[in-house]
């Protein structure tokens, strides 16, 4: 990807293309309650959200364990999903959300090129 420094310190992508980002949470155990009371599409809603910000849904998958969602989510950038977080967080509607930006294989890729041009000593050495 091509990236541009904004005058504001945002990482800006010049290309046009969407940032991803996999993002897991819980439900809150009174939207859990909410949800088996009265079953309604979450999906529609998070899509809505996601297209006000200028971003798109990749996936939604609910699963069991440790946390209760799945979601591969593009926005335009870091800023745009960090307000997201911040909007779904706050919501009360989900707790222990995690998002990890999701690199594209050839960004992988470069990265790998550079780091071997890299040197570090870690400690002790």
């Amino acid at each position: 990807m091509v990236w541009q420094n904004a005058p504001d310190s945002n990482a800006t992508n010049v290309l046009g293309i969407m940032s991803r980002y996999f993002v897991q949470a819980s439900y809150t155990q009174q939207d859990v309650a909410g949800l088996v009371h009265s079953p309604e599409d979450r999906l529609g809603e998070l899509k809505a959200l996601t297209k006000s910000v200028g971003g798109k849904v990749i996936t939604f998958d609910y699963w069991f364990g440790e946390l209760d969602v799945a979601v591969i989510l593009e926005t335009p950038d870091d800023t745009t999903m960090a307000s997201l977080s911040k909007v779904l967080g706050g919501s009360g509607a989900v707790t222990n959300m995690r998002t990890t930006v999701l690199i594209p294989v050839a960004d992988g890729f470069a990265a790998a090129q550079k780091a071997k041009s890299i040197t570090y000593g870690a400690p002790g050495q």
